[in-house]
C-alpha cells in the first residue's frame, strides 16, 4: 500500500466510513467530503494524520493534503468507497439542494456559487496565464512574433482561453444552477460576440462585452430560470424544440435591453470602485487587502474574486488586486520559515518542508492549515508581513495580465514590466512576515499539539 492509498483508507475510516460518505470531489489542494452525519466524522484523528496539513468544517469536510497529491488520494477514496450503486458525481448532483441548505447567509452562498463556477477553470487559466506571461515577457525582452511562428502560437496558445472564457463561464454557470450547460454557453457567446458592433439601440451602438463576465453569468442564470419555468408548459413532446428556442430568444433580447446595460454600470462601478480605492488609500488600501485576504481562503470563497479579476484585466488589461492579494501566501512562507528555524517539533517541521516549495509558488492553503492557523499567533504575523507586501504593491501599481496563480509563478504574467516592483514586495511580505513570527509569532510549547 503507497502513501496515497493509506492515506484514503485513514481519511474514510475517520470520517466514519465508506457508508457515511455522501459526495466526494476535490479541488486543488483539498479532499471534499459531504458527510449524512457529521457527528461520525473524528476531526481530530484527521488532523494527526500523517500528510494531512487542516482540517476545514464548512457545508462539505475539506482535507487539505496538498496539491498533486489530493487528485490521487481522492481517486483512491472513490476507488474505496464505490458502493456500486450510484456515481458519486450523481450523489453529488442529488446531494447539491441539501447543502446549499447549510450556508449560513445568502452572500455567502453567492460567492461559493461564483467559486463553483470558477474552480473548474484553474487548471486551463493556470496553463493559460504561464503561456501567455513568458510569450508576454519575450516580446517585452525585444523578440518580434512577427519573425518567430513559435513565439505567434505561444500567444495564441496562452490568449485562447482568455479569447473564449465567456463561453466556458456561461456554461459552468448554467450547470451550477441546474440549467442546460450549452445555452448557458450561448449567453457567453452572444454578450460577446463582436457582431454587436454593428447594432443600434435607443440610438448608440452596442458594446459587445459590455457588461463582462457579470453580464454572462446573469444571462445564464436567467437561461436556467427561463428554461425551467417554459419546460412546465410546454408539452412533452415538442420539448426539445420549443424550450430551448424560447429561452435562448427570450434571454437574447433581455441581454441586450437589460442585462448587458445594468451588468455595465454593475462592473463599471467595481472597476472604478477598486482603482478608486487604491488611489485614494495608496498603500493602507494595499495593507488592508492583503492583510485581511487570508480569511476569505480559509473559507474557500476567495473563488469568488475571480470574475473582479477578469473584468479588471478586460477593462484595464491588468488588475492591480491580484498582486496585492498574492501577498498574502507570500506572509506566509515567511511566517513558516522563522517557525522551522526555531522550532524542534520534527512534526511541524515536516509540514513545513513539505509546504514550503509550493507556497513559494503560490498555493499557501498547507502552511495556513498545516502550520499557521494551528499554532494562532503565527496566522496574525504572517498577516502582518503579508500588509507589507500589499502596501509595496499599491505603491508601484503593479499589475497583473492574467490570473490563477500566485507567488513567484505570478511574476512572467506582471505587467508594464514591473517584475522588480512585484518581486521586491514578495521579498518584503517574505522578510517581515519571518521577522514577525521570529520576534512575536512563535514559541515553542505553542507546538506541543502539533
Amino acid at each position: 500500500m503507497n502513501k496515497e492509498q493509506r492515506m484514503a483508507s485513514e481519511i474514510l475510516e475517520h470520517i466514519g466510513g465508506k457508508g457515511n460518505v455522501e459526495s466526494l470531489t476535490h479541488c486543488m489542494t483539498r479532499v471534499r467530503v459531504a458527510v449524512k452525519d457529521d457527528a461520525l466524522v473524528n476531526q481530530d484523528a484527521l488532523k494527526k494524520m500523517e500528510g494531512v496539513m487542516g482540517v476545514v468544517e464548512d457545508d462539505t469536510w475539506q482535507i487539505v493534503v496538498g496539491p498533486g497529491t489530493v487528485n490521487v488520494v481522492t481517486e483512491e477514496m472513490k476507488k474505496l468507497a464505490r458502493t456500486g450503486q450510484t456515481s458519486f458525481e450523481e450523489q453529488a448532483a442529488n446531494a447539491q439542494q441539501e447543502r446549499k441548505k447549510k450556508n449560513k447567509t445568502p452572500f455567502k452562498q453567492f460567492l461559493r456559487s461564483l467559486g463553483n463556477i470558477f474552480i473548474p477553470l484553474i487548471p486551463g487559466l493556470v496553463a493559460s496565464g504561464i503561456i501567455n506571461g513568458v510569450a508576454n515577457f519575450l516580446i517585452n525582452s525585444g523578440m518580434q512574433k512577427e519573425e518567430h511562428t513559435w513565439l505567434l502560437l505561444m500567444t495564441i496558445l496562452g490568449g485562447g482561453l482568455f479569447t473564449y472564457l465567456a463561453i466556458v463561464v456561461g456554461w459552468n454557470t448554467a450547470k451550477e444552477f441546474g440549467g442546460t450547460p450549452v445555452l448557458g454557453a450561448i449567453a457567453g457567446m452572444f454578450i460577446f460576440n463582436p457582431a454587436l458592433a454593428e447594432v443600434t439601440v435607443f440610438g448608440e451602438a452596442l458594446v459587445p462585452g459590455r457588461g463582462g463576465l457579470f453580464g454572462v453569468i446573469f444571462a445564464a442564470w436567467l437561461m436556467t430560470f427561463f428554461e425551467r419555468h417554459i419546460r412546465k408548459v410546454i408539452p412533452k413532446s415538442v420539448d426539445i424544440i420549443f424550450t430551448s428556442l424560447f429561452t435562448v430568444v427570450i434571454v437574447g433580447f433581455l441581454s441586450i435591453y437589460a442585462i448587458m446595460p445594468v451588468a455595465g454600470i454593475v462592473s463599471d462601478g467595481i472597476t472604478s470602485g477598486i482603482h478608486s480605492i487604491l488611489n485614494m488609500g495608496g498603500p493602507i488600501a494595499g495593507a488592508l487587502m492583503a492583510g485581511f485576504f487570508l480569511p476569505l481562503v480559509m473559507v474557500g470563497l476567495h473563488h469568488g474574486l475571480t470574475p473582479i479579476h477578469a473584468e479588471l484585466i478586460n477593462v484595464f488589461g491588468f488588475t492591480t488586486l491580484l498582486p496585492i492579494l498574492a501577498m498574502a501566501g507570500a506572509g506566509q512562507v515567511g511566517a513558516a520559515i522563522a517557525i522551522f528555524v526555531k522550532t524542534r517539533n520534527p512534526r511541524l517541521r515536516n509540514i513545513i518542508k513539505g509546504g514550503l516549495p509550493v507556497g513559494f509558488l503560490g498555493i499557501g492553503e498547507p502552511l495556513l492549515y498545516g502550520v499557521t492557523l494551528p499554532l494562532g499567533r503565527p496566522f496574525v504575523t504572517a498577516s502582518l508581513g503579508a500588509a507589507v507586501g500589499g502596501a509595496m504593491q499599491a505603491i508601484f501599481a503593479t499589475g497583473s495580465t492574467g490570473i490563477g496563480v500566485s507567488g513567484l509563478s505570478l511574476t512572467p504574467l506582471i505587467a508594464e514590466g514591473k517584475y522588480l516592483y512585484y518581486l521586491g514586495g514578495i521579498a518584503l511580505a517574505y522578510l517581515f512576515g519571518f521577522l514577525f513570527t521570529y520576534m512575536f509569532g512563535f514559541k515553542e510549547e505553542m507546538a506541543k499539539d502539533i
